[in-house]
């Protein structure tokens, strides 16, 4: 509730603001981003050429292959999965025990009882020949920009890679074989579907017990694979991929935490809301979107700021928590710091949409909610000068100017309180503030001035108080204009008309009543603006 909330968050009420205008981007193009536009942004579906791990043994520089390279490299590409085949053979025909491997693996924490020798050069032999075979084909499957993946899938290479990611394999053999299905789940749509079979072995390899380049692989791979479209996406969240996901994002290890992010992103873009609600009531996962969110990473900033752009867009219950924390602050101070047109895209479609969410809450049948979401844009409304043109360009303006006069006076100060910090910039040193003129005069002339003029008729000294500064907003452009850079209805409509409107609306009646009232600053208040702008001289002209 508002006056529960910490005097930091609250607004002094049109006093301040810094910053430039920012294009307000609409809620329901949030989820609609065209598949071409979206992965020149951010790639949806992203091939892996160079690991996590910073290996890369293919040539960066790959321009367009002609149709001659092209078949050459699926040629290789078919070898290589026969190489892959009989290195696997080698393995089974050999009857090397589980044991073994797990002597051999790179995870090992506690010391097993060694076995002979002979067997430890059969393993050691087994091992060589599958990795090496696997980082032949993860090289061909990183060469070009179109990579040889339908000839990988017809020589049999799913259900390889598969078997090369069974637990107890060393950490090499699964970032290789990881690597390969990232690069495979890049391709086409069917070429997508075809990891089906390794999906749950990708997901299990998430968990703790891996390595985090091998989690970071397989959280890379499953990212394309959600990228692909909603069909695999539940496919990928019945088989329980979201929480070792969200569980990624949760440590300070960049690397990691983007290609999670990003993956989840993917995984809760929708359109059924389910997976992005659960993804906001894990624990910590909160927590951590706003620690990324306060880096100077802004490669890490714009992973997480694209699942903030799916939670704010699907869920309420994610909108609810999201507009209660400190995530709108932060996110406009990386409008305001930051150059990255990666960034800012992600970073301006969530605050829309969270914007987009509080009008719908405004609509609202519930009296709290239309409170609760009038003060929390109130507070971005006193912010910098995006804040207050995403919102005065937003579906929220009508709805606030309805309420301003038809609802109860609770509900009416909160919104006063946002359509007045829409109507003023940051002070220029002199101690008054500015005014966003245009703001002003249209808030004006669409009828708002009466719902102030009855606040200051009320029996609230801060709300009265309030009405008091936004009538002074709409009075005399002229007689200040050559004493301040920018002024308050008596002071900011242009042409001497906001007098004329005050007193339209019975407002000098309603500021003399404080004439003798008790409190000292409200009575001054009122008595300066009566003697200042409806003196003597009022009207004389006429």
């Amino acid at each position: 509730m508002a006056d529960e909330t910490p005097a930091s968050h609250r607004r002094d009420p049109i006093k301040f603001s810094v910053g430039n205008v920012a294009a307000h981007r609409r809620k329901q193009h949030a989820i609609t981003v065209s598949k071409e536009r979206r992965e020149t942004l951010m790639r949806t579906k992203r091939l892996c050429r160079v690991g996590v791990n910073g290996d890369s043994d293919a040539p960066l520089d790959s321009d367009m292959m002609i149709d001659e390279e092209q078949s050459i490299l699926e040629v290789q590409t078919s070898s290589a999965v026969e190489e892959l085949k009989l290195a696997v053979a080698y393995q089974m025909e050999c009857k090397i025990p589980s044991v073994l491997l797990n002597c051999h693996s790179s995870r090992l924490g506690k010391s097993k009882p060694q076995p002979p020798k002979l067997e430890v050069r059969v393993l050691a032999l087994g091992i060589v020949k599958r990795v090496a075979a696997l980082r032949e084909l993860r090289r061909l499957l990183s060469r070009s920009e179109f990579p040889p993946v339908e000839a990988a899938l017809k020589a049999g290479a799913i259900p390889l890679l598969a078997q090369c990611l069974s637990f107890g394999s060393p950490d090499e053999q699964l970032l290789e074989a990881a690597w390969c299905l990232t690069n495979i789940a890049a391709g086409k749509p069917e070429e997508t579907k075809a990891l089906l079979p390794a999906l749950p072995l990708l997901i299990a390899h998430l968990g703790e017990k891996s390595s985090l380049p091998v989690a970071e692989q397989c959280a890379w791979a499953l990212g394309n694979v959600a990228g692909e479209g909603e069909d695999l996406r539940n496919i990928l969240l019945s088989q329980g991929a979201l929480l070792p996901l969200a569980r990624m994002m949760l440590p300070n290890k960049g690397s990691t935490v983007r290609t999670a992010a990003w993956a989840l992103s993917n995984l809760i873009k929708g359109p059924d809301p389910k997976a992005a609600t659960e993804l906001i009531r894990i624990d910590g996962v909160f927590d951590a979107i706003l620690r990324h969110l306060g880096k100077s990473d802004d490669e890490l900033a714009t992973e997480v700021a694209w699942v903030v752009v799916y939670l704010a867009a699907l869920s309420s219950v994610a909108t609810g928590m999201l507009v209660r924390g400190d995530l709108l602050q932060l996110l406009v101070e990386r409008l305001a710091a930051s150059n990255s047109l990666q960034l800012l895209i992600p970073v301006l479609r969530s605050v829309a949409n969270l914007v987009g969410a509080l009008t719908k809450c405004l609509k609202s049948e519930h009296r709290v909610l239309k409170k609760e979401a009038a003060w929390v844009l109130s507070n971005i409304a006193a912010g910098s000068l995006e804040h207050k043109q995403l919102i005065y360009s937003s579906e929220a303006v009508p709805v606030l100017l309805s309420l301003l006069s038809r609802t109860p006076f609770d509900i009416r100060k909160e919104v006063a309180y946002v359509l007045g910090n829409l109507c003023v910039a940051p002070s220029d040193g002199s101690g008054r503030p500015n005014l966003v003129l245009d703001h002003l005069v249209s808030l004006v002339r669409r009828g708002c001035l009466s719902g102030f003029v009855d606040l200051v008729r009320s029996a609230d000294i801060e709300a009265a108080k309030l009405g008091l500064q936004f009538m002074e907003l709409v009075q005399v452009w002229g007689i200040v204009l050559g004493q301040y850079r920018g002024v308050r209805v008596l002071r900011g409509l242009p042409n001497g008309e906001g007098p004329k409107l005050v007193e339209r609306e019975d407002g000098i009646d309603a500021m003399e009543r404080f004439q003798f009232h008790e409190n000292e600053e409200i009575r001054n208040m009122a008595n300066e603006l009566v003697d200042k702008y409806f003196g003597e001289d009022y009207g004389i002209d006429e």
